[in-house]
């Protein structure tokens, strides 16, 4: 889970990603937290994935994250950023679990505090 410092690729098995995501975003809950932030995935339509994921009040809050620019092939783009307290990834239609992956691999990078 978060904090296991499992490092996630691209072909890593997505149900133990979402499921990890979860664990993150329950994490985050604490009766205020959940009320003003959370995690949203929603399609694009040039087609593909954007995925955002509040900070705010988290352990992540304040880490630095080197935006990632992946764009070949045409179909398999992936660009994610952290800013303003988010994490944001847009990404190709069938490239949603590796948006993911790097989110957690990122999560799980570093002695983050928990909340």
């Amino acid at each position: 889970m978060v904090g296991s410092n499992t490092s996630y690729t691209a072909n890593a098995d997505l149900g133990a990603m979402l499921e990890e995501l979860q664990v993150w975003y329950r994490d985050q809950c604490d009766g205020e937290w959940e009320h003003r932030y959370g995690v949203v995935i929603e399609t694009l339509d040039n087609p593909g994935w954007l995925l955002k994921i509040d900070l705010a009040g988290t352990g992540l809050e304040s880490k630095s994250f080197a935006p990632i620019e992946e764009n070949t092939p045409e179909a398999s783009w992936v660009h994610c950023k952290v800013q303003e307290q988010k994490f944001e990834a847009a990404c190709g239609p069938t490239m949603l679990s590796t948006a993911i992956a790097h989110f957690l691999s990122w999560a799980n990078d570093a002695d983050c505090p928990s909340r």
